[in-house]
């Protein structure tokens, strides 16, 4: 894919996480899945709160609805996009599935399991590697998480 591309795929995922933060006052992360074919095959944002789900991370959302949209687990030749590094439980579905290629804007430093805490993505132990590509559009995915949780810790505590 194209750097246009990558950039178009980002801001949709950055669409799908602020309209999970202003609809469900979410977590503001978006995760968009797009086929080899450069066609969207699956996209989400965070549900765990909303779903009571401790697995509804954005990632999850969206490479269930591609496995459903191509009828297989294997996501072969597919890139995800995503608005966080994603973290362990989410590194580890896009090995099992295969995924090509992750780009992800924010990093994080607490849990990323993209190469700022772990790197599961590249570790030669797994029978797959997905190569990652981090940083674009950081700063606006980075401002809208950081913007969140402040106003989240401002509120009082009922």
């Amino acid at each position: 894919m194209s750097v246009a591309d990558d950039e178009r795929w980002m801001l949709h995922a950055l669409a799908l996480a602020e309209l999970a933060e202003r609809e469900d006052d979410e977590i503001p992360v978006g995760a968009v899945v797009i086929g080899a074919d450069s066609v969207l095959l699956g996209e989400g944002s965070n549900r765990n709160i909303t779903d009571h789900d401790p697995t509804a991370h954005a990632e999850i959302v969206a490479l269930r609805q591609a496995g459903k949209a191509i009828g297989n687990h294997r996501l072969v030749g597919c890139t995800l996009y995503v608005t966080l590094e994603p973290c362990a439980m989410c590194a580890m579905a896009m090995v099992h599935a295969r995924i090509a290629r992750i780009v992800y804007a924010a990093s994080d430093p607490k849990t990323g399991a993209a190469g700022s805490v772990f790197d599961l993505l590249a570790d030669p132990r797994h029978n797959h590697r997905v190569d990652k590509q981090g940083g674009l559009l950081a700063e606006e995915a980075g401002e809208r998480l950081t913007a969140y949780f402040k106003r989240k810790r401002s509120k009082p505590v009922d």
